[in-house]
């Protein structure tokens, strides 16, 4: 039987540590911009959901713009590859989903200002 001693280390993170984590995943969202609006996914609200394991495993959900977006097929694969770049990352997982479906409701504060919507 093998010991995976770096999986036992971030099972054993302080929550803290977790919280840091966090904070890095969400930085990293915010350097993957949306290929139609010049805004980054989290603050444009696409980003629906972010659960991060204490082994450093992230899970996301996801929408996009619109369903007939055409990056639709390769997008979460970018957003993943962006997500486990992030140290203290075991792995990432993103899943596409429609619903509810997006409205610019969903954007923040600063967004809406910066495209001229408030």
């Amino acid at each position: 039987m093998s010991l995976d001693l770096t999986k036992l280390a971030k099972q054993q993170q302080a929550p803290e540590q977790g919280d840091e984590l966090r904070q890095r995943v969400i930085q990293a969202l915010r350097g993957v911009h949306d290929p139609e609006i010049p805004v980054n996914i989290y603050d444009l609200g696409l980003i629906y959901r972010l659960d991060i394991d204490p082994a450093g495993t992230v899970a996301i959900q996801m929408t996009l713009t619109a369903p007939g977006c055409p990056v639709a097929g390769t997008f979460p694969a970018t957003v993943e590859c962006a997500v486990k770049c992030v140290p203290g990352v075991l792995d990432a997982h993103v899943e596409l989903v429609w619903d509810p479906p997006w409205t610019q409701d969903q954007m923040s504060e600063a967004v809406k200002l910066q495209l001229g919507l408030l």
